[in-house]
């Protein structure tokens, strides 16, 4: 005893493969006898519903039916022995071996649009003045290849020497607290006069990357809670940084707060 239960399928091989599963059936070794009646009843089932039956649905039912009766219906010779032909229902059970593999495909593609929907990209850049260069080639001989990668090594190893008897003196790194304060004091000597600042007027001449980084994070913290704003208008354009005007100000320390 079984119960039909009318739901959507994509066709005629996602409900057999429905089927075959919800009966826990080896789709190598499918019973089907049974599986063709549970067909035939979802499909009367549907009819009743007055759910429009397609005619892919028609023809696997038709398929099925045929199978069952070659199966049932023994095949002899001229002798009367029963001849053993392949299995009637290979073929149907590779179909739906492979209609499965699909639409795990499917399936997976499906996830990945959806993941990929989420995904923000930066746009390409103008790499064109770099294509257009010419390419310059070296002619050298092997030799002069040789003695040339010779005295690169012969360099790098004296270097490596150096480097390890003696170590350059570093000067004391300025921190965030610091930065700020200078930063401030650049900025409202500056706003006096203009309007905006350019962010390379904050940064210390000749700067280093940790200088950069410690410029541009101590500008994020001014933004927050110093009322200042700033703006790029292009990639790898100059940073402008400005006052927040007196109420905007205020309205972003009221938010601060709460």
């Amino acid at each position: 005893m079984y119960k039909v239960k009318i739901q959507s399928f994509e066709g005629p091989f996602d409900l057999m493969v429905y089927l075959i599963e919800n009966a826990r059936m080896d789709i190598y070794d499918i019973n089907i006898s049974e599986i063709t009646q549970q067909y035939i009843d979802y499909l009367q089932e549907m009819e009743s519903l007055d759910i429009e039956v397609g005619s892919e649905f028609i023809v696997l039912a038709a398929v099925l039916i045929r199978i069952k009766s070659r199966m049932l219906l023994p095949r002899m010779n001229q002798e009367g022995e029963v001849v053993i032909d392949e299995d009637p229902r290979a073929e149907l059970a590779e179909k739906l071996i492979e209609y499965k593999k699909t639409k795990r495909i499917a399936e997976m593609l499906q996830e990945r649009e959806e993941y990929m929907e989420s995904v923000f990209t930066k746009p390409g850049e103008d790499v064109s003045q770099y294509l257009n260069s010419p390419v310059e080639v070296l002619n050298v001989d092997s030799d002069q290849f040789v003695q040339a990668f010779l005295s690169f090594l012969s360099r790098r190893k004296k270097i490596t020497e150096v480097r390890a008897r003696y170590q350059r003196p570093r000067s004391p790194r300025e921190s965030i607290e610091e930065r700020i304060k200078n930063m401030s004091a650049v900025l409202e000597e500056k706003l006096k006069t203009q309007e905006t600042v350019s962010f390379s007027d904050l940064v210390p001449d000749h700067p280093d990357r940790y200088d950069m980084i410690l410029s541009f994070s101590s500008l994020l913290e001014m933004m927050k809670t110093q009322g200042y704003d700033a703006e790029q208008k292009e990639n790898y354009g100059e940073i402008t940084v400005r006052r927040i005007a007196g109420e905007n100000r205020k309205a972003g320390e009221d938010h601060d707060a709460e």
